[in-house]
């Protein structure tokens, strides 16, 4: 007796509701994910328990690596190019458009404005390099430093202060940063640190 064939029916799912919950999950990491700004160096901040975050807009940082070097950025590409015009005529120092507006790109940098032009006429991947970041003087017989914080300021009067050092930098380069704060009467800032217990948690 012959069998009888059964005949296959192709399964068909719809992905309708799947896609509605994929797109979902997406959007709400887009929208609550906190991007990290590029820096010129890696930094190991010091742990501390204090679970306080910094604001996300109107921040002027300041990075101090572990040789001591000072990086100085802040927020706003507008703002950035503020800034740069203003240094720029402080310190006679000629930068064509072009150069201002691959300023306004860098979140932080860590050059006098002495050597600023040749630092933004290098190619893209060589600005982060250490050999090519000399640090910005914060000496007491030469302190550019507080000449960019000034200028920052009057360039936007809302910017709130953040120092990130890193856990190996000498005290001494933090002492300067501060006094130097001191000295503009800025005595208010935030201190970058990792949460203790939480590894790579600032």
């Amino acid at each position: 007796m012959p069998k009888a064939k059964v005949k296959r029916k192709s399964t068909w799912v719809d992905m309708t509701a799947m896609c509605d919950v994929a797109f979902l999950l997406l959007t709400f990491f887009m929208l609550t994910s906190n991007f990290t700004k590029k820096e010129p160096v890696l930094v190991a901040t010091p742990t501390s328990v204090s679970e306080i975050k910094i604001p996300e807009t109107n921040i002027m940082t300041v990075l101090v690596d572990k040789t001591g070097k000072v990086y100085f950025g802040i927020d706003g590409q507008d703002k950035r190019r503020q800034l740069i015009e203003k240094m720029a005529s402080m310190y006679k120092v000629n930068l064509t458009p072009e150069e201002m507006k691959k300023y306004t790109l860098l979140e932080l940098t860590g050059n006098p404005m002495q050597a600023m032009k040749a630092f933004l006429n290098l190619p893209a991947e060589s600005r982060d390099l250490p050999q090519n970041n000399l640090g910005i003087s914060a000496d007491t017989t030469n302190n550019e430093f507080k000449d960019w914080v000034k200028s920052a300021r009057e360039v936007n009067p809302e910017l709130r202060i953040a120092i990130k050092a890193d856990e190996k930098t000498p005290y001494p380069v933090i002492k300067k940063v501060m006094k130097s704060l001191q000295q503009l009467d800025e005595s208010r800032y935030n201190l970058i640190t990792k949460l203790e217990g939480a590894p790579g948690r600032e």
